[in-house]
């Protein structure tokens, strides 16, 4: 357990610890390669992006929502007149998601165990219940942290709800993640401090503009920097 006078660092989970948007990249290659008799590649992307963002409220963020917003989108295309064997096919490349193992990024568990103890760890991940939890289990990493919390949005509202949850000022709290959307600019907006690791797949819906300037931003190319930085912060 850490000190409970330390500062409080969250992590993202999804392409911050882990890989996750490139098993959505290959799922959406293989929905575009089955509807490939309707729609043009590109055009078919497009009209699933706008499902999703359409369905983001009613399902939330996860593999199941992308399911149901691929099936949406299938229908759309084929005026309703769907095969089952497709709607058999969408449904199963969406399971594959869900049973596929979980991949570390590089420097995840070496910067996770060399901030241990040091450093109040907290887990902040958003998405579906069920399938984060599978997804921490399998990655090995549960041990590291000091208190889980897997949200439906992360907001400014959000993000000052758990610190307060865990007894401590937004001024002692840090959030390091891969999402300007999601990670970095409400986390800011909440008073705290962020890192924003960028990554190469991150999904259009969580992107932002940089929020130049701000004394609480930091940037690093990988986890390898954060002990580093938080160094730093005292």
């Amino acid at each position: 357990m850490s000190d409970t006078g330390a500062l409080l660092v969250g992590f993202d989970a999804d392409d911050t610890l882990w890989q996750n948007e490139q098993f959505y990249r290959l799922t959406e290659e293989a929905f575009v390669a089955l509807l490939a008799d309707h729609c043009e590649a590109a055009v078919l992307s497009e009209r699933l992006l706008a499902a999703e963002r359409r369905n983001l409220a009613l399902y939330g963020f996860g593999i199941k929502g992308f399911t149901l917003s691929m099936i949406e989108t299938a229908l759309e295309l084929t005026d309703g007149e769907l095969p089952g064997h497709v709607v058999g096919r969408i449904l199963e490349i969406g399971r594959e998601m869900l049973r596929h193992p979980v991949d570390l990024l590089p420097s995840a568990r070496e910067t996770l165990d060399a901030l241990s103890g040091r450093y109040r760890l907290v887990l902040i991940t958003k998405g579906d219940l069920f399938d984060q939890e599978r997804k921490l289990a399998a990655s090995g990493l549960g041990p590291f942290f000091d208190g889980i919390e897997i949200v439906s949005h992360k907001t400014e509202g959000i993000y000052r709800g758990i610190f307060a949850r865990h007894g401590m000022e937004p001024g002692r709290c840090v959030m390091i993640g891969n999402s300007l959307k999601s990670d970095i600019l409400p986390v800011l907006g909440a008073g705290a401090s962020a890192i924003f690791i960028p990554h190469d797949l991150t999904w259009i819906h969580e992107h932002a503009e940089t929020p130049e300037g701000d004394s609480r931003f930091f940037q690093a190319a990988d986890l390898s920097a954060v002990p580093g930085i938080l160094a730093t912060m005292g």
